[in-house]
């Protein structure tokens, strides 16, 4: 049985420390960040099956916040906020919230909206106990960084392996060259052009039976790289 891990980010300690207890007393495993930013690079470093995120924080707030992870991931949000307007309830749910929580909250009303988010992403969401993304025998296992084609094991360098996760989290969206260096090496793209190339050459040879005619990875002239849904 999956032991879920919930992170829970929010600028204020006293809340932050609350909500630890009472997932940990529900049995789950938490981690807790301090604002936008450092959950983002929480969720990049780890598995995470939900995420607690407040709209007002420092740095980078809750809204920001979710359009990146949007981005990257597909687990359930739950927003935290001191606005019970109607108007910021839509916005939070607009930009990929799964759910909303005003403040002051029961901390029992939040532990089963907790619960309610994971079971509907067990039950219909992309989770199967590995967390894995799989494109016509393509498979990523986000927990082992594993990829196999056709059930074969493929071995790709770190670098390999987030390139390839990009593409395939989107399946289908076209990202330009500065957009894939940005992503994956995290830094200003500067004469990028030649580096992602290698990359994604080194790429289809290991994942395509004819690299000259891919299956996987398709370019798009003049745009960038994809792979299809």
């Amino acid at each position: 049985m999956t032991k879920f891990t919930v992170l829970v980010a929010d600028d204020d300690q006293e809340i932050r420390d609350g909500i630890e207890i009472y997932l940990k007393n529900d049995g789950y495993d938490v981690l807790k960040a301090a604002d936008g930013k450092e959950a983002l690079e929480l969720l990049e470093k780890n598995t995470i099956h939900l995420l607690i995120l407040d709209i007002m924080m420092p740095t980078m707030d809750g809204i920001t916040a979710t359009f990146k992870i949007r981005e990257m991931r597909n687990i359930p949000i739950i927003m935290l906020s001191a606005k019970a307007e109607d108007s910021d309830k839509i916005h939070g749910l607009s930009v990929g919230a799964d759910d909303y929580v005003t403040k002051p909250f029961h901390p029992m009303e939040l532990m089963a909206r907790v619960k309610s988010q994971l079971r509907r992403y067990v039950q219909f969401g992309t989770f199967d106990g590995q967390t894995k993304v799989e494109i016509d025998g393509l498979v990523l296992n986000e927990e082992s960084k594993e990829v196999t084609v056709d059930g074969t094991a493929v071995r790709l360098t770190p670098i390999e392996y987030k390139i390839t996760e990009l593409l395939m989290k989107n399946a289908g969206r076209v990202f330009s060259i500065n957009e894939i260096y940005e992503r994956v090496w995290q830094e200003e793209a500067y004469n990028a052009e030649n580096i992602v190339a290698v990359h994604i050459r080194k790429i289809r040879e290991k994942l395509e039976a004819d690299p000259k005619n891919p299956r996987y990875v398709k370019v798009v002239w003049g745009v960038g790289y994809k792979i299809e849904k």
